[in-house]
């Protein structure tokens, strides 16, 4: 049984998750004003601002680049720990 995971299939899965939970909570503070969570955004995106197209353009990519951040650290972790969990199982 191969337990190893895919770097693209991880990588643009994850990708997609933070960027779509960045669209989602933008569209959030434009709803909810009184409970806006931009300024998290802007500690954690380089670049991004309060509101215009260029800043939600920026977001979408630094959002999208921190998936692949993750899968370039989480990928090779796991792949090593279930390699050894499967020799382990093995004796």
């Amino acid at each position: 049984m191969n337990s190893r995971l895919s770097f693209l299939a991880f990588g643009h899965a994850t990708s997609l998750l933070f960027l779509i939970s960045f669209v989602l909570c933008v569209g959030f503070d434009f709803i909810f004003p009184e409970h806006a969570m931009y300024q998290s955004w802007q500690r954690l995106l380089p670049g991004f601002e309060w509101i215009s197209w260029k800043s939600f353009l920026i977001g979408m990519v630094e959002s999208y680049a921190y998936g692949w951040y993750v899968t370039l650290i989480w990928i090779p972790l796991y792949n090593v720990f279930s390699a050894r969990s499967a020799k382990t199982e093995k004796g």
